[in-house]
Formats: C-alpha cells, sequence, structure tokens
C-alpha cells in the first residue's frame, strides 16, 4: 500500500530528525544565552566576561568545525543512524556536565566537546531525511526538520528566562537522552543500505572534495551561498546592542532577544522555504528569492534610520524569515553530492558556514578602526551577499535529482 503525503512527512525519520534539530539549536544557542550569568557565578569580574566569554565560544566553534568533519565522514562510512544517535549521546552527555562546572577551564573544555556534538545533526538527519523521503517530497521534509528545530532558539531563550543557567543545560541534556530513547523504529535510508554492499566504493573520503576541481566548486558553492544566513545571526544579531547605539535607539538594545526573534523568523522562513521550492520546482529561486529579501531587510536595518526597539527587534524578525533558506541550502549540499560523499558534504558545509564567522567578525572589528559601526556592518554584509548571490546563480539545480549516484 503506497504512503500518503503526510505519512512520508510525519514518518519517525523526519521526526525524530526534527527533534534531534530542536535539541542542537537550544543546546548550540544556549552559551551565549547562559554566558554572563554562568560565569559570574564563577567570580569573574567584568572585564573577563568578555575576553574569557568569547575564548569559550571559539572552543565551542572550534569543536563544530572538527565535529563536522569526524560526523560527516562517519556518516558515509558507518551510516546516517550512527552519526545522528552518536552526536546527539555526545553533546547531551556535556551538556549535562556543563550543569556541574565550576571553573572556567573545565568550562572550555566541555564547550569544546558539546560543539563536536552539535556539528553531527543536522547534515546527518538533512541527509537521512532526503534519502527517505520520494524525491517530489524532499524540499517540504527538510525544511520541516529545520522548521521545528528551530524553535529550540526560542525554547532556549525562555528556559532561561524560568531557571538558572545550571537547570537550563540540564533540561538540555535531559532532552538529548529522551531522544536517544526514540531511536527505536528508525531506519537507514535504502540509498545508503545498498552502498554499504559495495566494498569496493571509497566512503566519506574528506580530502576528495579538495583533489577533483569540478567537486570542489561544487562544494565552495554551497559554503558561499550560506554566508548572508551567519552574517545576519553572527554579525546584526549578535553586535545587535552596538547597531541600536550607532542609530540612536534609546531603549538599550539586548543581542538576546534580537537573535531570539531573528530564530522565531528563521524557524518560520524555513517551513516555508520548503514550500516555495517545492511550488516553484527549484532549490535556486527559492534560495535567491528569499536571499534577496534578507539583503533588502539589510538595508532597512542598516539606513532606513529606525528609531524605537519594537521596529527594531520587527526587523531582526523580517531578518530571520530571509535567512530562513538555511535548511534548503544544507538540502541542495547534501543533493550536490554522491552517496559515497553525501553525509561528508552536507555535514561539513553548514559547519564550514559557522566557522565563517571568526572571519566576519574580525573583518567587522578592523572595519570599525576607519569606519562607523553601520558602514563597517555593511562592508561585511557587501562581501558576504556578492559571494551569496553569485554562488546560488551559478551552482547547478538539483530539484527532482536522482540521489542515487556516486562520485568517482
Amino acid at each position: 500500500m503506497q504512503k500518503t503525503t503526510y505519512q512520508h512527512l510525519f514518518s519517525i525519520p523526519v521526526i525524530v530528525a526534527a527533534l534531534g534539530y530542536f535539541v542542537d539549536i537550544y543546546d548550540l544557542l544556549l552559551f551565549g544565552i547562559v554566558r554572563i550569568p554562568s560565569l559570574k557565578s564563577m567570580g569573574l569580574d567584568e572585564a573577563s566576561l568578555s575576553t574569557v566569554g568569547a575564548s569559550i565560544l571559539n572552543w565551542q566553534m572550534t569543536g563544530l568545525l572538527i565535529g563536522g568533519i569526524l560526523w560527516g565522514v562517519l556518516g558515509d562510512k558507518k551510516g546516517r543512524l550512527s552519526v545522528l544517535f552518536g552526536s546527539i549521546l555526545t553533546y547531551s552527555l556535556a551538556n549535562i556536565a556543563c550543569g556541574f562546572v565550576k571553573d572556567p577551564e573545565t568550562y572550555k573544555i566541555l564547550r569544546f566537546i558539546a560543539g563536536i556534538g552539535l556539528a553531527g545533526e543536522l547534515g546527518a538527519g538533512i541527509t537521512l531525511v532526503a534519502e527517505v523521503l520520494p524525491k517530489k517530497l524532499r524540499a517540504l521534509g527538510t525544511s520541516l526538520v529545520a522548521g521545528v528545530g528551530l524553535l529550540g532558539a526560542v525554547a532556549a531563550y525562555f528556559t532561561v528566562e524560568l531557571f538558572d543557567w545550571r537547570t537550563a543545560y540540564f533540561i538540555g541534556g535531559g532532552m538529548g537522552i529522551a531522544l536517544l530513547l526514540m531511536r527505536v523504529g528508525v531506519f537507514e535510508s535504502g540509498v545508503f543500505s545498498a552502498l554499504k554492499e559495495q566494498h569496493h566504493v571509497k566512503k566519506g573520503n574528506f580530502f576528495s572534495l579538495f583533489t577533483n576541481k569540478d567537486r570542489l566548486v561544487r562544494y565552495l558553492k554551497c559554503i558561499g551561498m550560506g554566508l548572508p544566513t551567519w552574517f545576519v545571526i553572527g554579525i546584526l544579531a549578535t553586535f545587535s546592542n552596538e547597531f541600536g547605539t550607532a542609530l540612536g535607539i534609546e531603549t538599550p538594545i539586548q543581542p538576546g532577544l534580537s537573535i531570539m526573534w531573528c530564530y522565531v523568523g528563521l524557524s518560520i522562513g524555513d517551513l516555508s522555504s520548503g514550500v516555495i521550492s517545492h511550488a516553484l520546482e527549484s532549490r535556486k529561486k527559492a534560495v535567491l528569492y528569499m536571499m534577496l529579501f534578507t539583503l533588502a531587510a539589510s538595508l532597512i536595518y542598516l539606513f532606513a534610520g529606525i528609531n524605537s526597539a519594537t521596529m527594531f527587534y520587527g526587523v531582526n524578525l523580517l531578518l530571520g524569515l530571509g535567512i530562513g533558506y538555511w535548511a534548503m541550502f544544507v538540502t541542495i549540499g547534501a543533493e550536490q553530492f554522491g552517496t559515497n560523499l553525501r553525509a561528508t558534504a552536507a555535514t561539513t558545509i553548514p559547519n564550514m558556514v559557522r566557522g565563517t564567522v571568526v572571519g566576519m567578525t574580525t573583518l567587522y572589528g578592523i572595519f570599525k578602526g576607519g569606519f562607523s559601526v553601520i558602514q563597517a556592518g555593511a562592508l561585511v554584509g557587501l562581501i558576504c551577499f556578492v559571494i551569496g548571490i553569485y554562488s546560488t546563480l551559478t551552482i547547478s539545480e538539483t530539484h527532482g535529482r536522482d540521489l542515487d549516484f556516486l562520485e568517482e
């Protein structure tokens, strides 16, 4: 008997991938939200809050980069499910341990381990869902995963509002362990199961992404498409207090609130991007239109003379809506590469994009030396959007592509 669209979209693999990404985002953003209260409780002074906090965050992001490669390779060698559950277990235990931490050095190590675990979730989930679903439903399924997942940011914000920071870590770890218990009934994708029997095929060779010009160009364009998403999160939302001051907004802007509204928009945008791609029968058009919407919202944010906190947070919501092509760009990354390299590509691409935030914040700091805050932000944005739009226009269309192929 043939499954209905509803049965496909709400099957166990899709639900587990969506809930996994929900917990992933909750834990990914939790340190940023509890940074100040957690470090204050360890006796750090105001000057140390910034330097030590930045150092811990850098350790977490380094963990994401290393974990992206590790889980991606494992996903192609051992299977999508092994990564999905191995990553959940790693970051869940690390987060529970964070609830007991007493000093910044231990905190740093635990956020590094958590970063490694958090790197595997989205790529493995999107790869599994893309391979399990019929090709006409792939866009809807992967956007459903990201749309539900990104609500984890909202959950993290309100959990910290309601409980202390240690309890927030325990809740995150507990949700991850509960998710592991849901693994019963989740099956490996048939595409990967068939590949597993082909022992002569090289699987999960990360370096092969760089040894073939065509593959390297595809890989770099996938990363390029994602740059505007983290320009919005890593610059406009994270440093929103600086932009608020530069715009002359009287009410102090809270970066935590900016990030939360951005992620509310992101969740709605991710759900919408799948519908748009499905309706247009094109991944590229859906991404391009949403990227141009983000560009327009960025120009409003920087140059429209916003003068109230309410309007400012409203524009953050619009920015989030625009970068809601996040799931679609990861899906394109999965669809660009053969089954023997798919998890490696889909898992490393979003983490490479997250890693570019270090470069963006460095450029932003350098530009502030010779330009105003607004101009510095605009220059970083210009670089990100030029690369993003070029990458989207020139990458090959993957809507409706059969995923049962190999990278030679």
